[in-house]
């Protein structure tokens, strides 16, 4: 028969465990994921991904980050001009009218924010009209 065992044997005393090593170090993303999370929350993770170290180095995700960045600066303004033009159209023509162009708008501006992200993550650069070139420069 075996004995029981007994208590475990305390660990030994001095520098007889291996050196603990480092964590490895983090890599960071892939190009095309970190330049499509630039478009996910428009201009938190623009400026988000310049302000980042080893990101805002890279050529690619800064064009996408400032890309991101003027295309946000840009529906805001557009937006305006469209909620005084509903009000115009309410006060002129009716409702059915004037929500039909603010929701147009919304769906247009939704659309583009969805293609922006899937075919940057596809590792396309579609580079939009008037602010695109202007992100070139800043990149």
């Amino acid at each position: 028969m075996e004995a029981p065992a007994g208590p475990a044997a305390p660990p030994p005393v001095g520098g007889t465990y291996p050196p603990l090593s480092p964590p490895p170090a983090v890599a960071g993303m892939a190009d095309n994921a970190a330049s499509a999370l630039c478009y996910v929350l428009g201009l938190i993770t623009g400026i988000l991904f310049l302000v980042l170290e080893p990101y805002n180095k890279n050529r690619t995700i800064r064009f996408h980050a400032f890309q991101s960045i003027f295309l946000n600066i840009a529906v805001i303004i557009l937006a305006i001009a469209v909620n005084i033009l509903d009000v115009m159209l309410w006060h002129m023509i009716g409702f059915w009218l004037s929500s039909m162009v603010g929701l147009l708008f919304n769906l247009a501006c939704f659309a583009l924010w969805i293609f922006m992200i899937v075919t940057t993550y596809q590792g396309r650069t579609t580079v939009l009209p008037v602010i695109g070139p202007l992100a070139q420069q800043q990149a």
